[in-house]
């Protein structure tokens, strides 16, 4: 038996960037942040004997649980990014605890439409001047949760130069940051909500407008969870559109020689990695390297396999109008050479 030395073609399943670094810096800050908010609330809920303190407490740590467990996927998908037991690495971690907050934000977006609408039905007295004070406490929270969240894109393209649209389709990638952002722009959309119909429920005495307010945000945070939810249940699945990687990798391709794409697969094995196989099929077969060379033009691909398939003699159809090829004694059927790459 041979022993070679294959540290050439060994690599890490480290998939991770320094954006998510930053990002789980930041999601443990504001849940920090989040958690005294809540304890304050809690507190002074408990000595002035306001509910309405008391609850908004408890509607804040639901959201610190919510944001610790989006900073523990950040950790838990860094800690075991070598473990072999994850085949590509931990980077469908985060996305699968933004699928999990997202299901936690439709559950308080159905809380919050079923509490409007009983509410809505049998109307309760309002202390205006303490729930004011709690939903101001609870937006400026909010507000500078959602600035340290926010410092990137969660989804909109404004066309700036190839650098900056790459760092903000690895922002649009991570799943867990938009659940996160999406948690404490939910709160915040309540407290503005709150604060409009309050205000104007305590001048005109229109008690009415409170449940209406709570219908409304429910039914965007409804929105935003269940769009949150699909896009990363694609991602879980393989079921992401790929689209136009996949065609400028048959562009490179086929744009090489005769070769020709018999076979391509892609899938994300992080917010700003995906991994690749892609069978090749030529007359003129080169070296695997030769191709792997030719798809570094292909931005994000960190896991390359590359299947190279010689086509020889009457089993390979040739194009109309060029000549087939001289076929050797030795040469019938098909061969294939194998290669992979980080």
């Amino acid at each position: 038996m041979h022993f070679h030395n294959l540290t050439p073609w060994q690599h890490a399943h480290d998939f991770g960037t320094h954006a998510e670094r930053i990002a789980e810096q930041r999601t443990r800050w504001v849940t920090l942040l989040t958690l005294v908010a809540m304890i304050v609330e809690l507190a002074a809920g408990w000595l002035t004997g306001s509910m309405a303190l008391l609850a908004d407490g408890w509607h804040m740590g639901s959201h610190a649980a919510a944001l610790g467990i989006s900073t523990f996927a950040y950790s838990f998908a860094r800690q075991k990014s070598e473990d072999r037991r994850f085949t590509f690495g931990t980077g469908k971690v985060p996305t699968l605890s933004g699928y999990s907050s997202a299901l936690l934000l439709a559950g308080g977006a159905g809380w919050m439409l079923v509490e409007s609408v009983e509410r809505l039905l049998e109307p309760v007295p309002i202390r205006y001047g303490d729930a004011i004070a709690v939903a101001a406490f609870g937006l400026a929270v909010n507000l500078v949760s959602a600035a340290m969240l926010g410092r990137g894109d969660h989804g909109h393209s404004h066309g700036h130069d190839h650098g900056h649209d790459h760092a903000h389709a690895h922002a649009r990638g991570d799943h867990n940051l938009r659940a996160a952002y999406f948690h404490v722009l939910a709160d915040a959309l309540t407290s503005v909500l709150a604060l409009a119909a309050l205000g104007l429920g305590m001048v005109f005495g229109w008690v009415f407008l409170d449940p209406i307010m709570g219908i409304v945000g429910g039914i965007l945070v409804g929105s935003w969870s269940w769009g949150l939810a699909k896009e990363s249940a694609r991602v879980l699945l393989d079921a992401e559109d790929h689209g136009d990687t996949a065609d400028r990798i048959k562009a490179v391709i086929e744009g090489d020689g005769d070769n020709q794409v018999a076979d391509l697969h892609l899938w994300r094995v992080g917010s700003a990695a995906r991994a690749c196989i892609v069978s090749i099929v030529t007359h003129d077969p080169r070296p695997v390297d030769h191709y792997k060379k030719l798809l570094e033009r292909v931005p994000d691909i960190a896991h390359l396999t590359v299947e190279v398939n010689q086509c020889r003699g009457t089993a390979c159809a040739t194009p109309p109008g060029a000549e087939e090829p001289p076929s050797r004694p030795s040469e019938s059927g098909h061969g294939s050479v194998l290669g992979t790459d980080s």
